[in-house]
């Protein structure tokens, strides 16, 4: 049994999301350690890029400034390092967009990433269609690639993508970019519902959730509930992050018992 099916034995689980590079490397080695040992399940390590097509004003300021300060794949894949030499033991899914891995070499960057200790990629510009090469190099390691679904998706498209998921299914709750929501969208349980016709693999739920009563409400629904915007301003607005990290990730996973 490998660390993300460990990890779903405990649902509903969850995921923040934090870069790697924001405010700067250490501290965000630091914030994401503290999230890890204070109630995440599962973390979201950010891999930053200068182009985040899907993802919300936050956290394309913590991407920039992180870009800004130097970080790089090999930086942040000797972060995930430093992060099992600390004791961390609980899955690190690597969120990032294509064209970093296509620079670095895809086969390189899956070699490098299962020996610094991933767990599993998410790709949110890489679609399902497309990814047979870095899929056939993902399952050879074997690191998962973490399929998305959107609302959007056709039925057909849907069924597809579920019936080949790995290690769990990233249902976006709602269309657009990353960002926080003042409420879930209408008909989350009657989609997720729908996903789990065609797969067995844990659902879990992204984009739009900003506050523990909204991930309890999610998690009463779905398998996971991961939560990005919220996380990233609320720690990297703080002039203590890695205490406000502590804060957050108890004051979430207390919301998911």
């Amino acid at each position: 049994m490998n660390r993300i099916e460990i990890a779903f034995k405990n649902k509903p689980i969850f995921m923040p999301y934090f870069p790697l590079g924001y405010p700067d490397l250490d501290t965000s080695i630091d914030v994401i350690e503290a999230l890890a040992k204070n109630g995440a399940d599962l973390i979201e390590v950010g891999l930053s890029f200068s182009d985040p097509l899907a993802d919300g004003p936050v956290i394309q300021h913590a991407t920039q400034i992180a870009l800004e300060k130097g970080i790089t794949v090999k930086k942040s894949l000797a972060a995930v390092k430093e992060l099992r030499r600390r004791g961390v033991d609980i899955p690190l899914i690597l969120m990032g967009y294509y064209n970093p891995m296509l620079a670095y070499g895809l086969e390189k960057f899956v070699r490098d990433a299962k020996e610094a200790g991933a767990d599993g990629f998410i790709i949110p510009d890489l679609p399902m269609e497309e990814s047979d090469e870095f899929v056939g190099l993902s399952h050879d390691s074997p690191l998962p690639l973490i399929p998305m679904l959107a609302p959007t998706s056709s039925p057909e498209r849907m069924e597809m993508i579920a019936r080949k998921a790995k290690g769990f299914v990233y249902l976006v709750s709602v269309t657009g970019i990353t960002g926080e929501r003042k409420s879930l969208s209408e008909g989350l349980g009657e989609l997720i519902a729908q996903v789990r016709e065609h797969t067995s693999a844990p659902v879990c739920v992204g984009f739009g959730i900003g506050t523990p009563e909204q991930a309890r409400e999610v998690g009463e629904m779905a398998d996971g509930v991961i939560v990005g915007t919220a996380c990233v301003r609320t720690i990297g607005g703080s002039k203590s992050p890695v205490e406000t990290a502590r804060e957050f990730a108890r004051s979430f996973r207390e919301m998911l018992k």
